[in-house]
């Protein structure tokens, strides 16, 4: 990790890390980046490792959806474990205060009734700035608002350096984790974004456990109204077993299809998921049209809206009671907790992807035994990523595109992420410039928006070198205009390679300089001495060859040579005749697109 020496007691933490393990882009560290650390690649393997075992586990403890307390203090207690500082909490925002609901290695007992305003301490910078925030030695820092009462805790801890970031739900800041030491000290990048990546699993955990408590209390309720409708013994007994067959779907790991089909043949007629673009109302709506009765129950996570479920039957004889009804909206509850699962299962996958991606990346060339393994426990043949892939757009965000190259990399047994600002993919390859205008087909179609993607084989797992070639020869495809292809390197590399692609004053200004008055000529007069002067370097400058490729006399072809003489100067020939070639086919390959 690169940094400076500190030169403050205090720092304020303003950048954002998009995830964890990838690369960091760093807006601003203040007046301390930490202390500059080149640990050994062994070792860096070693800590790797643990920080994504970590992670995955918490990912686990929070696809398990159990108690709130436990998934909260499992979290507390993997990152105590992998940060190794003295101790970890985490601490809820409830009613203006912050609160702690979970530590580690905490001395005092009285450490988790720990509360404090939330405009107060560490915390409240971290809940008011919605960004990380570190002390080097926070009783004696003068950049926060102190609180009398757990500034007495922090003597009984003895509590020195203390970071923390913020647990973030739908962009509501709901609390904060701290990791602590009882000795002043820095913290570095790396420090910051595991924490952080820890922070996020915590949000998740605590989204999940109230969504999850909700559709508890929405069944128990359900229970609770069958056993007061006794005269309704039939309708009773038919909802007491969609009740049981939905508790069952969820303990078996069921999906929302699941759902729906055991509602379908429990209600009769056909259940259907719509997705977010759907229903939004907030209850139940019920209309007829055509002789079909449609009930549409919203499904809800907080305030996020999932889709809707969709009842239809026939309206003569399927009428349904306000017990049908309920149970349709109390499987919404359900569903809504199912579906925020598997999105973050999903989402778990794709951050593990990208992390395996950046590993690759910047721990090439070459294949470590770790990194083997863990490829292959994802179904993926390290062994046969031979093809770079850099996606870009002008209109859809790296992040974005990210989120599209994991599904295709799914379906090729490869892998995605974003890489240095830029969506990347590694995929097996037989066929680079087929797979490459494939890949650009299907981002094409799901974007329905220009994009263009740009391949490079990769020899001896040099990723890194592949990734740096594709993303140069993508930066020269946009300097061309050519913004929607899908192609490997092999028309750009050159090019690449002499000029700076981000800097396309430069290129432009070869072209005027070098081919730029024939062209201007040719726009003029109408004459085409550009195609005339390639067609003559396509022939190695044989001037029977050129005059036959253009049909011409040979005389007419050395009267239009001696022209180009006129327009670029007698010494054309010799004195800047390879810059004059690479002009030229330059100048062709910006007109082809």
């Amino acid at each position: 990790m690169l940094g400076r020496r500190p030169r403050l007691v205090e720092v304020r933490i303003t950048h954002h890390f998009a995830s964890f393990g990838g690369t960091f882009h760093h807006r601003s560290l203040g007046h301390n980046d930490g202390v500059s650390i080149d640990p050994s690649e062994s070792h860096e393997l070693v800590r790797r490792q643990r920080e994504l075992a970590s992670l995955y586990a918490t990912a686990k403890s929070l696809t398990a959806l159990g108690e709130l307390d436990d998934v909260l203090q499992s979290i507390v207690r993997h990152a105590h474990d992998l940060m190794g500082t003295d101790f970890t909490y985490l601490s809820l925002v409830a009613d203006g205060r912050l609160s702690a609901k979970a530590a580690e290695g905490t001395i005092s007992a009285a450490f988790l009734s720990a509360t404090i305003p939330a405009g107060v301490g560490l915390g409240g910078k971290v809940l008011t700035t919605r960004r990380p925030q570190w002390v080097r030695n926070y009783a004696g820092s003068t950049h926060i608002d102190h609180d009398a009462g757990f500034d007495r805790l922090v003597g009984t801890e003895d509590l020195v350096a203390l970071l923390g970031v913020p647990l973030v739900i739908r962009d509501e800041v709901v609390g904060a984790l701290f990791a602590a030491y009882r000795s002043e000290r820095s913290f570095d990048a790396g420090e910051i974004a595991l924490l952080s990546a820890f922070a996020d699993h915590a949000a998740v955990a605590l989204n999940n456990a109230r969504l999850y408590e909700e559709s508890r209390t929405a069944l128990q309720d359900l229970q609770v109204a069958y056993r007061r409708i006794e005269e309704h013994v039939a309708v009773v007994e038919r909802a007491q077993a969609i009740h049981e067959a939905l508790t069952g779907v969820v303990l078996e790991g069921g999906t929302p299809d699941d759902v729906a089909q055991l509602l379908a043949d429990q209600l009769g007629g056909t259940v259907a998921l719509l997705d977010a673009a759907g229903h939004r109302s907030g209850r139940v709506t019920t209309s007829v049209q055509d002789g079909v009765a449609r009930s549409v129950a919203p499904i809800r996570a907080g305030d996020s809206h999932l889709g809707a479920l969709e009842w239809s039957r026939d309206a003569a004889t399927g009428a349904s009671d306000a017990m049908d009804l309920r149970t349709l909206e109390r499987a919404t509850h359900i569903l809504g907790l199912l579906i925020l699962k598997e999105r973050a299962v999903a989402e778990a996958s794709e951050r593990l992807s990208g992390e395996l991606l950046t590993e690759l990346m910047v721990g090439g060339p070459g294949i470590g035994p770790a990194q083997r393994t863990r490829t292959r426990a994802r179904g993926i043949d390290a062994d046969r990523l031979n093809l770079v892939l850099v996606a870009d757009s002008a209109t859809v965000p790296p992040t974005d595109l990210a989120r599209h190259l994991h599904e295709i990399a799914r379906d090729r047994a490869g892998l995605a992420g974003e890489h240095l600002g830029k969506a990347t993919m590694i995929v097996p390859s037989t066929d680079d410039d087929r797979t490459a205008d494939e890949v650009h087909r299907r981002l094409r179609r799901a974007l329905g928006s220009a994009v263009t993607v740009v391949g490079e084989r990769a020899i001896g797992h040099d990723w890194a070198r592949a990734y740096s070639l594709a993303s140069r020869c993508g930066a020269v495809m946009r300097a061309l205009t050519h913004t929607d292809r899908g192609v490997t390197t092999g028309r750009y590399a050159l090019y690449a390679m002499v000029f700076d692609p981000d800097r396309v004053r430069e290129l432009d200004r070869f072209l005027d300089t070098s081919v730029g008055p024939l062209a201007d000529h040719d726009e003029r007069r109408g004459t085409d001495l550009v195609g005339t002067l390639s067609a003559y370097y396509d022939h190695r400058a044989n001037v029977a060859a050129t005059a036959r490729a253009l049909h011409v006399h040979v005389n007419t072809l050395l009267k239009r040579l001696d022209r180009v003489g006129d327009v670029l100067g007698a010494g054309w020939r010799t004195e800047n005749d390879l810059e004059l070639q690479l002009g030229l086919q330059l100048f062709r390959l910006r007109n082809s697109g």
